[in-house]
């Protein structure tokens, strides 16, 4: 049935193309009408949305304007989160008429490639992290059904041809953009918009309402793990599986009894996670606003997540838990950069003994004072061009018609 409703939609985009671009009848954009997407309408997140509150903020008349597209599975779920935001359903013919004329794209991943979009409209590509694993062609080869490496690198080339601007947060985004994507228009060198609020809101009385909001109290400390996603850690097809690489008890063993953890997992996984034993100390949290989290978070755990990027603003202690790294780095993903101690912003540990270890260092200490040198100069090489305002330079340019 969704195969089918794909096809009718995809017949219906041919014809308003042809009326759009080949001649037949003039269709003139609608200004001002933005369209913003979400990890192809998964979620309403990220730097889309952020740009979306800064945008009503400065004009909220505009506010009437603007759409958010969502898959059809997640409009309930999103409509009864975000009650005041209007939606589309993806794919749907009011989509595709709203898609076809809206003056803006705003967006952090690519657009169905059957899908051309109107000459008129500005494409604002956000992305949606700074790249640690390959990208794009940069990618050797890819195995993925019905596709080849060549045709895959295409389709990135392509996709990223209608870009009018996208987002570079730092300089070694930007670099590694122009080989991955091939991208040859115009970069906005301004950070993350959605890292704004780890500048805006970083003080204690909005940290502690936060803590009270998401945990329900104040801890003394909070842990956040936020490992990466493994696409080939599943059951069978469609049927993911998640395993903590730490027991619980030895972890708790090691910290002060105030102390919370917060569990980041990919949505897939969310209600697969074992805490028993633990729920008044460990916190699932796959759906909330990951910069709250980072705001409230003392310590970040991860292994190769780009959370690594954003966090990194705050100036926090990290500690990464890359358990399978061999097999990560060598068989499922090349890296960009060399992923070792030395290169990293925190202590870096492969087996359960050293982990347990570190965590014992961070709760007599409150820090890895022998990598505070490693955690400057991460972050000035993957922050500075974070100042807070990203989202506002963004709505200046929509505002401004797409000419900034």
């Amino acid at each position: 049935m969704k195969r089918h409703l794909i096809t009718v939609i995809k017949l219906i985009a041919r014809c308003i193309l042809i009326v759009m671009n080949d001649g037949f009848i003039c269709m003139r954009v609608k200004k001002p009408l933005i369209l913003f997407e979400s990890f192809n309408g998964k979620d309403i997140s990220d730097n889309p949305f952020a740009i979306y509150k800064q945008l009503i903020k400065q004009a909220p008349e505009i506010k009437r304007h603007c759409y958010f597209s969502v898959k059809p599975a997640a409009y309930s779920r999103l409509a009864a989160a975000f009650p005041e935001i209007q939606l589309i359903k993806r794919f749907t013919p009011t989509w595709v008429w709203y898609s076809a004329r809206a003056s803006f794209w705003v967006m952090n991943s690519r657009m169905p490639k059957w899908w051309r979009k109107n000459k008129g409209t500005v494409y604002i590509q956000t992305w949606h992290g700074t790249p640690l694993k390959k990208l794009g062609v940069d990618i050797a080869h890819v195995e993925i059904p019905g596709s080849s490496t060549s045709q895959y690198h295409q389709q990135f080339i392509d996709e990223a041809d209608r870009w009018d601007y996208l987002i570079a947060p730092n300089q070694y985004s930007k670099d590694i953009f122009k080989s991955a994507f091939e991208f040859h228009h115009r970069f906005l060198d301004i950070g993350y918009p959605r890292n704004d609020i780890l500048y805006q809101q970083n003080d204690v009385p909005n940290i502690q309402a936060l803590k009270k909001r998401i945990l329900g109290r104040l801890p003394r400390k909070v842990i956040m793990y936020a490992p990466t996603w493994r696409d080939d850690d599943y059951r069978s097809q469609g049927s993911y599986k998640f395993e903590l690489p730490f027991e619980l008890k030895r972890f708790f063993n090691k910290l002060d009894q105030n102390t919370i953890l917060i569990i980041r997992p990919h949505y897939l996984v969310k209600d697969h996670i074992d805490i028993t034993g633990f729920e008044d100390r460990v916190k699932i949290c796959a759906d909330e606003d990951i910069n709250q989290l980072y705001l409230i978070t003392d310590l970040l755990i991860t292994d190769y997540s780009s959370v690594m990027f954003d966090f990194a603003n705050l100036k926090r202690p990290m500690l990464f838990f890359p358990y399978d790294l061999a097999h990560y780095r060598d068989e499922l993903r090349g890296f960009y950069f060399d992923y070792q101690p030395g290169n990293l912003p925190g202590p870096l540990v492969t087996d359960p003994e050293s982990f347990y270890n570190q965590l014992g260092i961070f709760n007599e200490t409150g820090n890895f004072n022998h990598f505070q040198k490693n955690l400057t100069d991460f972050n000035n090489k993957f922050c500075a061009w974070e100042k807070g305002t990203a989202s506002q330079e963004v709505s200046d340019l929509i505002l401004k018609g797409g000419k900034g």
